[in-house]
């Protein structure tokens, strides 16, 4: 009997050829390091690996993946309260509330950062050609 938890029926076989080749797709937008490409011969022709799961550094990895969304997120709200205020939106009360929420979210950020080891500048992705993350 072939159903929806059937995992070796073609359906199956499909779905996780999809999913391989989704994976693939997003692993090859990753910059290489050095170390990554190969020198040449026979082994040149073996794919690149650029993804390391290493299951010692895997929490690390991902609290800093998630202090950087947050860092984005600041960041914009930040520059939106700085154009509020500059367009006048804002009374004298709003604009101190808000300067002073967003000092007490950026020292929070990095308490978080200092308690898991990393600096606000870990938090600054790579993303290759298009440059960093986070503004400078």
């Amino acid at each position: 009997m072939t159903g929806p938890t059937d995992r070796t029926g073609p359906a199956a076989a499909d779905r996780r050829r999809e999913v391989v080749d989704a994976a693939h797709r997003a692993f090859a937008l990753l910059p290489a390091r050095a170390g990554d490409v190969p020198s040449g011969g026979a082994r040149a022709r073996q794919p690149v690996r650029r993804f390391h799961a290493d299951p010692d550094t895997v929490e690390r990895d991902l609290v800093t993946l998630v202090l950087t969304v947050v860092e984005l997120l600041r960041q914009l709200m930040e520059r939106q309260a700085l154009h509020r205020v500059d367009q006048g939106d804002l009374t004298e009360d709003q604009e101190e509330r808000l300067g002073l929420t967003l000092m007490l979210l950026h020292d929070r950020m990095t308490e978080l950062c200092d308690h898991y080891g990393l600096t606000l500048e870990d938090l600054n992705l790579d993303l290759g050609p298009l440059g960093t993350l986070l503004p400078p």
